[in-house]
């Protein structure tokens, strides 16, 4: 069970990081819009599109990503003082109450409106640029998909949890583990061999 978990976690992290590369994509091409906005006098058609796209679709892929840290925004001023048990079984119940039906309606929805923007590849109606916005609305179930996997493996957290009264532990937990153990056989070598310190 925990490798599936991992396999998930690390699917989750490598679309967001992945998709976070487009901050320096939108970057440059604002600061290229910028460029030849002020100091040619000659602004571009695709700005805009430009932006809202590489934003969008950073938004939409790093949602996963953040579940899998856990790093969605949560009201826990009484949560963090409950047993881990009590986490967990608020946490499933909110998971099946609110998170499954939202994300089924994201991906049943996002499903029809991807596929009627695709049949007619549609195309951004605020610039002469025709700039075509089929493919970031594509994104909308991918999202819902990964979140669903994502969401998924939260639940099986939440019913180990449940079950053994301790939350299982994450890939970045295991990440940062992994790196502690390395520093500390290495700083062991040092003090055994000092000439392997350079």
């Amino acid at each position: 069970m925990k490798n599936f978990l991992f396999f998930i976690d690390s699917l989750s992290t490598w679309t967001g990081k992945a998709f976070a590369w487009l901050i320096m994509v939108l970057t440059l091409g604002v600061s290229y819009e910028v460029l030849v906005r002020y100091a040619f006098r000659a602004p571009t058609t695709w700005a805009f599109d430009f932006s809202y796209i590489n934003y969008g679709a950073m938004f939409l892929m790093a949602g996963a990503y953040t579940l899998s840290r856990g790093g969605h925004v949560r009201a826990d001023v009484v949560y963090r003082f409950l047993k881990p048990r009590t986490q967990a079984s608020v946490d499933l119940i909110l998971y099946v109450i609110f998170f499954l039906p939202a994300v089924a309606a994201l991906i049943y929805s996002g499903w029809k409106y991807a596929a009627t923007s695709i049949r007619f590849k549609e195309v951004s109606i605020f610039s002469p640029a025709g700039i075509p916005i089929f493919p970031l609305k594509t994104l909308i179930p991918v999202t819902g998909v990964l979140l669903l996997l994502q969401g998924a493996a939260e639940i099986i957290r939440c019913i180990i949890c449940i079950r053994e009264g301790s939350w299982p532990q994450r890939l970045h937990d295991v990440e940062e583990t992994e790196s502690v153990i390395i520093r500390e056989k290495q700083q062991e070598q040092l003090l055994h061999d000092p000439s392997k310190g350079g």
